[in-house]
């Protein structure tokens, strides 16, 4: 049965996406996750909720004698879904020379093992951190590129620049996919964001505030030029990101790609605010939020939503869950992480 190796698959996006790859797909799966920020368990969790057994190689990709062992035990390996990645901003901005040896290192033995062993189809994990803070709405795939504000999205776009010199060269054929913000869990309540440092994402503090894990959240700044003064953001469910590397996947293997190298944007197109999305939460979850607002946090944009028509066309992704869902699927997970505490 033919493979598709998923680096970082025991993270959060990389976990949901081996489900569904599981769930809608025939394809064997295979993880490397190092367990950085991320644990085996999800391996166990995946099986309660697939059926299905997946094997995780704890592996460090910066180590390229490692990872080529892992291409040679898996030879019928016909895709890489590459996530491999650190990831917080504030985490970068303190440890900038981590984040370009682990991020680009990685990628790059990735590559390297994909030429020597003949796999061609690579969808690669970016960020709409790429655009940095743009100067009109909403983000299309043409919308130019400002200076990047962390070490962390240097690394995506450092990343989508060499991978376009080497779909230009070698027979790989990449898309890249540039996420807005990821949110909820699957349906089953039963995976979900869990990294292993403490989130500073909306969505799980939002959960962990409502649980008591949180004594309260804080709201950075009212006063923004937004409807309602809280910054506004294009959340997106994990489910409907996991659906995109899918569709991709298929895009690259039946070749009806017309590039080595597409970019897609995956958003929902709808901004949703700070405030809105506490609001939403509440209403869906009849729980009330202990929450402050506070001055602005330093190197938040006011606004950045997307234009994700692209990926609809070509891809024929739409996206299936609104706020609301995504805030009671986030807060299933969370009541299953405390029943497990």
């Amino acid at each position: 049965m033919a493979k598709i190796i998923v680096t970082g698959g025991c993270g959060y996006i990389g976990s949901q996406t081996i489900i569904e790859l599981l769930k809608k797909t025939d394809f064997d799966v295979v993880s490397i996750d190092n367990g950085i920020n991320s644990s085996e368990n999800v391996l166990e969790r995946i099986k309660m909720i697939t059926g299905k057994e997946v094997k995780n190689y704890c592996v460090d990709l910066c180590d390229y004698e490692a990872t080529q062992k892992v291409f040679k035990a898996n030879p019928d390996t016909i895709g890489i879904i590459h996530f491999a990645a650190l990831k917080s901003v504030g985490d970068s901005v303190n440890n900038p020379v981590l984040y370009y040896h682990n991020n680009m290192e990685s990628l790059l033995n990735v590559v390297k093992c994909c030429q020597e062993f003949n796999v061609k189809n690579f969808i690669f994990s970016s960020s709409c951190s790429v655009y940095g803070n743009v100067q009109s709405l909403p983000v299309t795939e043409e919308t130019a590129l400002s200076e990047v504000v962390s070490p962390y999205a240097h690394t995506k776009l450092m990343a989508e620049q060499m991978i376009k010199f080497i779909a230009d060269q070698y027979d790989i054929n990449f898309i890249l996919l540039r996420y807005f913000n990821p949110v909820g869990g699957d349906l089953s309540g039963m995976n979900g964001e869990d990294p292993v440092n403490p989130p500073s994402n909306l969505v799980p503090v939002i959960t962990q505030t409502a649980s008591g894990v949180r004594e309260k959240m804080l709201v950075f700044g009212d006063d923004y030029d937004t409807r309602d003064g809280s910054c506004v953001r294009d959340y997106i469910h994990v489910i409907d990101i996991a659906d995109a590397h899918l569709k991709g996947l298929d895009r690259l293997i039946k070749g009806t790609n017309t590039s080595s190298y597409e970019i897609y944007n995956l958003g929902t197109g709808n901004g949703v605010s700070v405030l809105e999305a506490i609001k939403a939460f509440e209403e869906e979850t009849q729980v009330q939020l202990n929450y402050e607002i506070v001055p602005r946090r330093p190197g938040d944009v006011a606004a950045i939503y997307s234009n994700s028509e692209k990926a609809k066309k070509e891809l024929g992704w739409i996206p299936q869950y609104n706020i609301r869902e995504m805030m009671s699927s986030a807060w299933k997970w969370q009541l299953y992480i405390n029943s497990k505490n």
